[in-house]
């Protein structure tokens, strides 16, 4: 999921010390957004959380925790399209790989459309 990529990207790239002002705000919007979207999802906020401290967690919990929130919109996916742009730019992107082993209704690619139902 490009949210979580980015997610993931920004909490390896942009909140280290060698990060550009503008990844640093860039991600905080992104995150903002998400925090946004998500409140009284405390869980969910503990995954974002949990993986800003270790980038290379697991993310398949928090992949399904924005599906089933319908905490991603146009203006949360902006901010991570943004945020990958910057980082890209920079040559930091792909900042290790992400585990979806327990995720659902991933998809890989850009501009796709889904829609899920989870029982």
């Amino acid at each position: 999921m490009l949210v979580v990529q980015a997610l993931v990207t920004g909490a390896t790239a942009g909140l280290g010390d060698a990060a550009s002002a503008a990844v640093t705000d860039s991600y905080q919007a992104l995150r903002g957004a998400l925090v946004a979207r998500l409140s009284g999802r405390p869980e969910a906020l503990e995954r974002i959380r949990v993986l800003e401290r270790r980038p290379t967690a697991p993310t398949g919990h928090l992949v399904h925790d924005l599906a089933v929130t319908g905490a991603v919109d146009p203006h949360v996916v902006e901010h991570a399209r943004r945020l990958l742009a910057l980082v890209d730019g920079t040559g930091t992107r792909g900042a290790g790989p992400i585990d979806l082993r327990h995720a659902q209704g991933v998809q890989a690619g850009n501009d796709n459309t889904q829609h899920n139902t989870f029982g």
